[in-house]
């Protein structure tokens, strides 16, 4: 009896859930392998899979049995396509992404419903649904750009903001197809559309980012937590969308935008969430795609192949005109209008729900149906090819344009002290970091010279585990140092040296230092220590929230801020971390000051959100606290003593800092400097010394200490005579 239940249980189609998911998995491992070989795109690769093992091939899985995974995979494309967007991009280029998506579901609307009408001759209903369906599109090879880097590239950016703007013209038009077919299409239908769709939208794009920001706050550490709370509201908004009376896509598309700006692009979570979309729920869809796949439709006549090959060719065709347009409206190259065409050519998803729709109510007939699923393997296969050529020539252009950041090699450097800050200091750091730049970023731990050092290594490697494992959840590049010295600040110059370090990240200590040498009593004294050895940029943090829960970053500058030796670098620095957080950036400093950010803005080409708002008197700290909520993040920039931009204000600003935002995420930054020791050579004497005043008057005190051991040396032997 055995013998005979694995017999049924195995005849074909595949029914059992067991074999099936495995038959899929050694699909998805081993069609981008062998397909490489060819230079053909993995995506080609599943869709092929799908074919042949679906129910117009060999009949190896039966239909509908992996539509779950199919259509979750789907979601989890266009929520991706919304979580990637550089939403300062986007709103810089919502006019191209609103003209793109104009022409992109105006063309193809049009001429499709001209070939309808007069060459294939269909009904008004049948032409306006076959028409709109021209003017839908699937980011099947979206995960092909992701691949190569270029998803905050603005040909991109436009052509996913087109995206939903097409499909969402098209869905809408298929309720109104539907109501009027049923008869419903009255002031009631228009009525309930409108409502519906604004409470949805209300929901998602305000709703969501309340919950997800608070959700965040109130569990730090569970990050498997995270990840279902993410995929929970995905699927919710797409649910929600259906609700409404629209496609699910969209609800996956505005949940992504409205999770945009919680979610890091460098944080871990980004990562898991990446991983399992490409690795599991994407290339399900896209077998699933391959499974509607029906070749033998072509030997069913002249019929079916003329509709065919209309279908298809206006698809690509309209598709292309739509880039073609958009190319000359602002100026593209021919590069970026191909990675645009790429994007925008493939049909899948939106257009299998019209066509299918139409099919079932009985607008169209199976010639049609036929030919859209036709129509659907070639554009895939054109739009993958097309956007993989098109978009490696426009990844190694970006890299060309990109600007050069000033300075030497980025090394971060991080003194670990306590494990339950460590975390944060860490996603700061990958956060800030150049994603361009291989270099690894440094936990460090010291430990003091003494007896118990043995023990002290022991433990301290037992807690740099954590920031590891904590590290590689983001598949960044760590490299751990420990290293045994006098005292703490003593080991962290060194390793500065040794390490070539260019950024220093130090936590925000609470003891009370016993001196006010520095920067007053609210640091401690390896703080103080710290800044007077190392003259790298120093950033010393105080987070009390997630940084990705950070609505508005108040960036605070010093007079003659902009005339400082490291004003470039932590400027690059704090616009990197804005676009990391989504947040947008509020500027208090005087005019001279603004002035120079908007010459570098200028001069480096920057993207960002910014808004200046002028500075009379910066030792007000209690103006500023009114305008500042718990959610935003303060970043205060100080300086050395003697250095261009110190002013005597600026020793209790660390105090003002801790009396009126306690609740705030702060960090106080120190700028580069540059010593005597490092000075360009060939300074002459007449040439403005680079030491800090600071140092010379320590220099000048030796000297004078020295003078009066001699003299009272002197004395000494003149009363002994």
């Amino acid at each position: 009896m055995k013998g005979l239940d694995l017999v049924i249980h195995f005849s074909l189609p595949l029914k059992d859930p067991v074999p099936i998911f495995s038959l899929v998995l050694f699909i998805i491992l081993l069609a981008p392998i062998v397909l490489r070989k060819f230079r053909i795109p993995s995506i080609i690769g599943l869709i092929l899979a799908g074919m042949a093992i679906g129910d117009h091939g060999f009949k190896i899985i039966e239909k509908g049995s992996i539509n779950l995974f199919g259509n979750a995979g789907l979601l989890y494309i266009m929520f991706l396509a919304g979580l990637e967007l550089d939403m300062t991009e986007f709103r810089k280029n919502r006019h191209r992404s609103l003209v793109f998506g104009a022409f992109t579901f105006f063309i193809p609307l049009i001429l499709g419903y001209i070939l309808c009408t007069y060459v294939l001759h269909f009904n008004l209903m049948a032409s306006l649904l076959i028409s709109s369906m021209f003017a839908t599109h699937t980011l099947v090879a979206y995960p092909l750009a992701s691949r190569l880097g270029i998803t905050k590239v603005e040909a991109v950016t436009v052509a996913v903001g087109g995206t939903i703007i097409t499909d969402t013209a098209v869905l809408l038009i298929l309720a109104v197809i539907t109501g009027a077919e049923a008869g419903n299409l009255n002031t009631a239908f228009w009525l309930q559309l409108g409502i519906s769709l604004a409470v949805f939208a209300v929901i998602v794009l305000w709703g969501f980012p309340l919950i997800g920001r608070w959700f965040f706050k109130k569990i730090k550490d569970d990050k498997t937590t995270h990840f279902i709370f993410v995929l929970a509201l995905v699927f919710l908004a797409a649910f929600l969308a259906e609700l409404a009376g629209v496609e699910a896509i969209i609800g996956a598309f505005l949940a992504g935008l409205a999770l945009n700006q919680l979610i890091p692009h460098t944080s871990p979570l980004m990562n898991r969430i990446e991983f399992v979309g490409n690795a599991l729920f994407i290339p399900f869809f896209l077998i699933s795609v391959g499974m509607i796949v029906d070749l033998k439709v072509l030997l069913k006549g002249p019929e079916a192949l003329i509709i065919a090959g209309s279908l298809t060719a206006m698809a690509l065709a309209s598709k292309w005109l739509a880039a073609f347009f958009t190319q000359l409206s602002f100026g593209y190259t021919a590069t970026q209008r191909n990675v645009i065409f790429g994007l925008s050519s493939s049909h899948a998803a939106a257009t299998i729900a019209v066509i299918l729709i139409g099919f079932k109510m009985g607008i169209i007939d199976e010639h049609v149906l036929n030919g859209t699923v036709v129509l659907i393997l070639i554009t895939c296969m054109v739009g993958s090819f097309v956007t993989e050529s098109a978009g490696r020539k426009l990844a190694i252009q970006e890299a060309d344009k990109k600007p050069e950041m000033s300075g030497g090699p980025e090394r971060f450097l991080i003194p670990v002290a306590h494990p339950e800050k460590m975390e944060p200091l860490i996603d700061f750091a990958l956060m800030v970091k150049d994603p361009s730049n291989s270099a690894p970023v440094y936990p460090m731990v010291v430990v003091q010279d003494d007896e118990e050092a043995r023990e002290k290594i022991y433990a301290s490697n037992k807690m740099m585990e954590k920031v590891v494992m904590h590290a590689a959840a983001s598949e960044s590049n760590v490299q751990v140092v420990t290293r045994v010295d006098l005292n703490v600040t003593d080991g962290i110059s060194r390793a500065v040296k040794e390490l070539l370090i260019s950024d220093v990240i130090l936590g925000w200590s609470d003891k009370t230092s016993a001196t006010d040498r520095l920067i007053g009593s609210f640091f401690g004294s390896t703080t103080d220590n710290v800044l007077q050895s190392v003259w790298e940029t120093v950033y010393v943090c105080h987070f009390q929230h997630p940084l990705s829960t950070t609505k508005k970053l108040v960036l605070i500058l010093p007079r003659n801020a902009e005339y400082e030796l490291g004003f470039d670098h932590y400027m690059q620095k704090i616009i990197l971390l804005a676009k990391q957080a989504g947040a947008r950036i509020v500027l208090y400093s005087g005019k001279q000051t603004q002035l120079g950010v908007q010459r570098f803005i200028a001069e480096s080409k920057q993207s960002v959100e910014l808004s200046y708002k002028i500075l009379e008197n910066p030792e007000d700290f209690l103006v500023l606290a009114r305008n500042i909520s718990r959610d935003d993040l303060v970043v205060a920039v100080s300086a050395r003593k003697g250095t261009l931009s110190y002013q005597p204000y600026l020793d209790g600003v660390p105090q003002r800092l801790q009396r009126h935002f306690k609740d705030n995420n702060v960090i106080l930054v120190y700028p580069e400097q540059r010593t005597a020791e490092n000075s360009e050579p060939g300074m002459q004497e007449g040439d403005i010394t680079l030491m800090p005043i600071q140092e010379q008057l320590r220099n000048i005190n030796k000297i004078r200490k020295a003078v009066r051991r001699i003299f009272k040396g002197k004395q000494e032997e003149e009363t002994e005579e």
